[in-house]
């Protein structure tokens, strides 16, 4: 590496430390593996209780635009991140005029705004080999009107701020589209054309300050009410054609970008084979937990390395792998409210379980708890681990 990227490497003596912008599980993840790595963490989250705090050396609460903390947070920190996409860009913006940020807030910008999300994707599509699904943005009633009849039906889904399907309505016609506009308020949007879908993968991967570039195996997602359900990896529907086509464009989409950091970027496959690439999340991603316990090196370890400019980690998958999402319904037993703690102990009698929950005291229905993944010699125990941990915490498989 070029002196430019001359490592920042804890010691005994002198503490190398990481800044995250965000309180979530993400952080919280993250700051595990960059304590298991000799670095001190601090975290800048306005919420005094969150997951990410309780594992931080340091918990600045504060607005992410508040400008004092900020300065603190790069005075105390030799590099910055973010654990979830929404992070006012302006902020990482600040922040990098005072210490190094991965990912830069130009690449957040384009992954908070899913209209510049289409349009980048479509203009890396000579190097990238895929396409997102046929859209068209949507600012305005007159707009609603405009959209042509073949993108009907659809899914108009707001430009920014929607995440686990929050803020996205199906549409079969023109006058539902008028309707659903109405009702997101008529804040800018994008109308994407409804494809027969086959399955949905994902991929990870991360580059460094210094252009270097790894992927991970790719990871097949089932969700239920717009949620990650579960994440199989290796996917069982995915070919080895498929697989090569979406790394090769994860690679291409992530060196356009100029990116620095962990970037996982979704993908449909169609019933016909075609490959279409849907969207991007500029950090560590649920479908991406699987890599604590399956592969070398973990989303997370690898984000470490990405921001302290230290090699890439070794991506390797070791054992089959299913990651089974837990929500606060399991919580609950059918519409009681009360509030009963699942069977931790007969789930992680399974072969193969590891549990990670996020440290939240206040389980609610479809908020993100924790996951369960199953490691196995084959695939088709890892599954069997999973079909029997549902039985247990009463989710339909």
């Amino acid at each position: 590496m070029s002196s430019k990227f001359t490592p920042f490497v804890p010691s005994a003596t002198l503490p190398a430390w990481l800044g995250v912008m965000g309180g979530g599980q993400l952080g919280r993840m993250f700051a595990h593996a960059a304590q298991m790595m000799g670095y001190k963490v601090a975290v800048l989250e306005p919420a005094t209780d969150c997951p990410a705090g309780h594992a931080a050396d340091h918990l600045l609460c504060a607005d992410y635009t508040d400008e004092a903390a900020l300065k603190e947070l790069a005075e105390q920190c030799l590099a910055v991140t973010t654990e979830f996409e929404n992070v006012p860009a302006q902020s990482l913006a600040f922040l990098a005029e005072r210490t190094f940020v991965a990912p830069s807030a130009a690449c957040v910008s384009i992954a908070q705004d899913r209209i510049e999300e289409k349009r980048f994707f479509t203009g890396c599509a000579a190097s990238s080999g895929v396409l997102p699904a046929p859209y068209m943005a949507v600012t305005s009633a007159a707009d609603v009107d405009a959209i042509p009849d073949d993108l009907f039906p659809g899914i108009l889904k707001t430009a920014r701020m929607g995440y686990d399907a929050k803020g996205q309505v199906r549409v079969r016609t023109r006058d539902e589209a008028r309707t659903a506009f109405a009702a997101l308020d008529g804040v800018p949007c994008v109308l994407e054309k409804m494809l027969p879908l086959a399955y949905e993968v994902s991929v990870l991967t991360a580059r460094g300050a210094d252009g270097q570039s790894v992927v991970y195996p790719i990871a097949e997602n089932v969700h239920r009410g717009g949620i990650l359900f579960t994440t199989t990896v290796p996917g069982p529907n995915v070919c080895p054609e498929i697989a090569g086509k979406a790394q090769s464009a994860a690679l291409a989409i992530i060196a356009q970008l100029g990116y620095v950091g962990v970037l996982c970027i979704e993908f449909f496959v169609l019933q016909d084979g075609t490959l279409v690439v849907n969207e991007m999340a500029p950090r560590p991603h649920n479908s991406g937990h699987y890599t604590i316990d399956a592969c070398i090196t973990s989303q997370f370890a690898q984000q470490v390395r990405t921001m302290a400019h230290l090699p890439l980690g070794d991506v390797r998958q070791h054992s089959p792998a299913v990651m089974l999402n837990i929500l606060g319904d399991i919580w609950f037993e059918g519409d009681s409210d009360e509030v009963r703690e699942p069977a931790w102990d007969k789930v992680l009698a399974l072969p193969g379980a590891n549990l990670h929950l996020y440290g939240k005291d206040d389980p609610r229905r479809g908020r993100k708890m924790g996951h369960v993944t199953f490691v196995a010699p084959t695939l088709a125990q890892a599954q069997e681990s999973l079909r029997a941990s549902c039985v247990i915490l009463g989710i339909q498989a």
